[in-house]
């Protein structure tokens, strides 16, 4: 059993920044891959981004490649999201989810957070 909890989120300009954290507990934290998507209001929950669990493979949607950077911490097992230059497109509620297939659809997921709330203000 894996407990995602999220935190970071909240109300920013266009442009700012913020940095979303994902603490995990459980025995078997080291087995998942984990991914960062969102959902905004009235539409379907999107693929952000993912890592290993080691760290050494990542990939993100285009729509946030070069602007936001996941990166994990095993020794805290805490999963990060620096999120810079956002854009208003970009509000929405934010959930971490932890994986044993180290894929893209929220399917593939077994365990998440219960999110956090990022508001871009234009």
């Amino acid at each position: 059993q894996v407990q995602l909890v999220e935190s970071g989120g909240g109300l920013v300009q266009a442009g700012g920044s913020l940095r979303l954290s994902c603490a995990a507990s459980g025995r078997t934290f080291s087995a998942y891959a984990m991914a960062w998507f969102r959902q905004a209001p009235g539409k379907e929950r999107e693929f952000v981004a993912r890592v290993s669990r080691s760290g050494g493979s990542i990939y993100y949607a285009d729509s946030v490649k070069g602007r936001f950077t996941i990166s994990i911490d095993n020794a805290k097992n805490t999963v990060y999201m620096q999120m810079n230059s956002l854009k208003p497109e970009g509000t929405a509620v934010y959930s971490c989810a932890a994986g044993r297939v180290y894929g893209l659809r929220s399917n593939e997921y077994d365990y998440w957070g219960q999110g956090t709330q990022v508001t871009v203000s234009s």
